[in-house]
């Protein structure tokens, strides 16, 4: 019983590590720069305003910004800016 238990452990929890690279979202390495070079999240968040998103929240992530927004469908949005020149680097439809 406890070798079947083990067994069935392993099994789920290699499914998870071979699973969790597909489950990840997302751009991570947007910029080699250092965040003196960066401009202030709030640019991030204004690109997204007038590229005529409905900005929900935002956040760091990794070397991105990464704003969540919605558009004028009410479709929700990832996306995320260089936060160096806050160029649109990768819009992710959710």
């Amino acid at each position: 019983m406890r070798a079947r238990m083990g067994a069935r452990f392993g099994l789920g929890l290699s499914l998870i590590l071979i699973a969790s690279p597909l489950l990840a979202d997302g751009y991570k390495n947007c910029t080699k720069a250092p965040k003196a070079s960066w401009q202030p999240a709030s640019a991030a968040e204004a690109a997204a305003t007038a590229a005529g998103y409905e900005v929900r929240k935002s956040k760091i992530e990794g070397t991105c910004y990464e704003v969540y927004g919605v558009n004028k469908q009410g479709k929700l949005f990832e996306l995320f800016y260089n936060p160096v020149d806050l160029k649109l680097l990768h819009p992710t439809a959710k």
